[in-house]
């Protein structure tokens, strides 16, 4: 087999981190990185000493030199790199989410399909060693008919960089709904096969990010001079054609403990499952003996989710079946997001157009 060369598109602090991960594969795949590209010169020049390759100001030239990219660009730019990478013919793993408008999203979508190379989107958790035990027992049939998840993902002060382009809505296309809430809504998605979407009610809010006294311990990303103009926090309901049911709760900021689990509310069997620490925990009943609760915890091998993301991009360029967001499922987890902004009536003052294939209560 030839081998896969890789570029990183945006070298910021997400770029590298896929950089690192891409450097230790190289033992185990036939995969180099070999580039990256950043309008800023600063994330150019702190790129190439640390990997010691070759980055450029402009992605036509960095596509000249790859087979594949990785796509870790502020949201609204995934939609012009993408394109033109499909269009060159070069496989595109895009950071999640798919785009910032339900439009962009629509021209991914779109480019992909006619193009012969792989398009996949960055959607970790799937991959994550406890989600795969779980989906395994899903698929056995242990937990029955799935019929509602809890998904949360609650931080108690995370605003990733106030002034960033994280909290610009032209930037990101949203705030906290769209950063966490995306990973929590195609994980739900993910885990009921992707159903038919009937309605989706939703609120959400902005309450601590435009505070002058914020006050927090640690900032996951650096304050910038831009505007706070997304939300901060989400709750919404969203409701099946199949009757299955998801609430989702999300926030960058709340005066509560973290929260990052995920429970599965099954006919025969239920689980909870911890985003951020990997737990894994099933709930079961019998009658055997006498009748009786057994709760088993179960334990996974430590992995890096996106280094085992990156395994599996390079086996879906190689033809192997992955459980890799396809672009198709990621546009329906944007219009989703769109849903809930619509049905908040204005929420942190935006509202994102889509087309009408969800309702919205």
């Amino acid at each position: 087999m030839n081998q896969t060369t890789i570029g990183i598109i945006g070298l910021g602090s997400i770029g590298q981190y896929h950089a690192d991960q891409l450097t230790s594969l190289t033992a185990q795949r036939d995969v180099a990185l070999a580039g990256g590209m950043d309008v800023a010169e600063s994330a150019r020049q702190r790129f190439e000493t640390a990997f010691d390759v070759p980055t450029f100001d402009a992605h036509e030239a960095l596509y000249d030199h790859v087979d594949a990219v990785i796509i870790t660009t502020p949201n609204r730019y995934h939609e012009a790199y993408a394109v033109d990478a499909l269009e060159s013919g070069l496989d595109v793993l895009i950071e999640k989410p798919l785009a910032h408008t339900i439009e962009s999203a629509q021209h991914i979508v779109d480019a992909s399909q006619n193009a012969a190379s792989v398009c996949r989107v960055g959607f970790h958790n799937r991959v994550a060693h406890p989600v795969e035990v779980l989906m395994s027992y899903l698929h056995e049939g242990r937990f029955g008919d799935v019929y509602h998840i809890e998904a949360n993902y609650l931080r108690r002060r995370g605003i990733p960089g106030r002034g960033s382009w994280f909290t610009e809505e032209a930037s990101a296309g949203g705030g906290a709904l769209v950063d966490i809430g995306a990973h929590a809504i195609d994980l739900a998605l993910y885990v009921l096969g992707f159903p038919t979407v009937a309605d989706v009610s939703g609120v959400t809010r902005s309450v601590f990010g435009d505070r002058s006294e914020y006050t927090y311990l640690d900032m996951h990303g650096t304050d910038g001079d831009g505007p706070f103009d997304v939300d901060d926090s989400a709750s919404a309901f969203i409701r099946c054609e199949n009757d299955t049911t998801i609430s989702l709760d999300v926030a960058w900021a709340a005066n509560r403990p973290p929260n990052t689990t995920f429970v599965l509310h099954g006919e025969d069997a239920g689980a909870r499952l911890d985003l951020q620490t990997g737990e894994l925990s099933i709930f079961e009943t019998a009658a055997s003996g006498a009748p009786h609760f057994s709760d088993s915890t179960i334990t996974t091998r430590d992995d890096d989710a996106h280094r085992i993301e990156q395994h599996r991009f390079l086996d879906a360029i190689a033809g192997t079946e992955s459980p890799l967001a396809t672009p198709e499922q990621a546009l329906t987890t944007q219009q989703v997001l769109a849903a809930i902004y619509r049905s908040s009536d204005g929420g942190a003052g935006m509202e994102l157009e889509t087309k009408p294939m969800l309702s919205v209560n």
